[in-house]
């Protein structure tokens, strides 16, 4: 399906690397991959939402607010505004940022 949110999501996805969550298929791979140990209520409302997303159901911008409360909760959820000039300087610049 591969629909684009109107904004990315930005998350941790283990103690070094913050992923963007673009599309809905980024963020139910993202859900699929989550650890069975930590799957909640709120895990189980996100991964639902998205799937009915997917099927057709529901509009977009609600897997993105359901994908982004998961996220939230589950305290992996990145400050786009830290994220962003990293993301560019790694574009512009080789992957290198100048001190």
């Amino acid at each position: 399906m591969n629909s684009y949110f109107d904004s990315p999501i930005f998350v941790k996805d283990g103690s070094r690397i913050v992923r963007e969550i673009a599309t809905l298929d980024d963020a139910i791979e993202f859900l699929d991959s989550w650890p069975d140990a930590h799957r909640d209520v709120i895990y189980e409302t996100a991964w639902r939402t998205c799937c009915e997303v997917f099927d057709g159901h529901k509009p977009l911008s609600v897997a993105h607010a359901a994908f982004e409360g998961f996220a939230r909760k589950a305290k992996i959820l990145e400050d786009p505004a830290s994220v962003m000039p990293w993301i560019m300087n790694a574009k512009s610049g080789g992957g290198l940022m100048t001190a």
